[in-house]
């Protein structure tokens, strides 16, 4: 982690820059000694973390961080000698508060929560933005929308659902599915193959000489995939032996 050192006492600075030579992990990229040249630093510097003090001549530590205003956000970590400022730390979101003298144990500590709590936060970015760019597929049509309970399918006004309890048999052609329900059947595009590993289903295979007997049930029960040369059926319940020549020598058997 890239840190940050902010105090206007420099036998506080030496400590804090002792400590952090014996954390692993760490490097301190700068220091300041107010307010003012804190947020310059930050926004020169970009560091992870942020170790400052609370009563500085000027702009304290407390109105120093309200007004930092870079993306992403530093960790902060106060040290004060004063233990009132603590409701008031945390509003401003601080990872933790410690009080001089710091103690190198707390001083470890207060590190590693900060980590953990930036890796959080990067993750949860990261989901974000994977959910983003599904959301941007899915809307140009690029990516069919799979649930755990059915299948948003594109239609010339939208999309409509379809349940999978609905749908009687799945058949593979080339780039495309097709999801043939009691009342009419749906075009989706989507391979076989891709569909397989979807989140509701799960692929084996299984030598297409032997019998094969019904896999444990799902919460919606058993869907089968009878897969012999370029096309594909996805039955519920029944898994034949048929194509026993088929080139594969395999019956795929996707289960619900």
């Amino acid at each position: 982690m890239r840190v940050l050192l902010v105090d206007d006492e420099p036998l506080a600075l030496d400590r804090l820059r002792t400590f952090f030579g014996d954390i692993e992990g760490v490097e301190v990229v700068g220091e300041a000694a107010d307010g003012n040249e804190a947020l310059e630093q930050i926004i020169r510097l970009t560091p992870d973390l942020v170790i400052m003090d609370i009563q500085m001549p000027g702009r304290n530590g407390l109105r120093t961080a309200a007004d930092i205003d870079v993306d992403p956000r530093p960790e902060l970590v106060f040290v004060t000698a004063h233990e009132h400022y603590a409701p008031d730390a945390f509003e401003v979101d601080a990872a933790d508060y410690l009080l001089k003298p710091v103690r190198f144990d707390r001083l470890r500590q207060a590190v590693g929560r900060a980590r953990l709590r930036r890796k959080m936060r990067e993750s949860v970015e990261q989901a974000k933005q994977l959910q983003e760019e599904v959301e941007s597929l899915r809307a140009k049509g690029a990516l069919p929308m799979v649930e755990e309970d059915g299948f948003w399918v594109p239609e010339r006004n939208g999309q409509r659902r379809v349940p999978i309890e609905s749908i009687d048999w799945i058949e593979a052609s080339r780039d495309y599915v097709l999801l043939h329900t009691p009342v009419r059947s749906h075009l989706l595009r989507i391979t076989m193959a891709t569909l397989a590993r979807a989140p509701l289903l799960t692929l084996s295979t299984k030598p297409s000489t032997c019998s094969v007997t019904s896999a444990p049930r799902g919460p919606i029960g058993d869907k089968k995939l009878n897969s012999s040369g370029s096309s594909s059926r996805w039955k519920p319940n029944v898994l034949s032996n048929a194509n026993a020549n088929a080139s594969s020598g395999t019956i795929a058997s996707i289960v619900v």
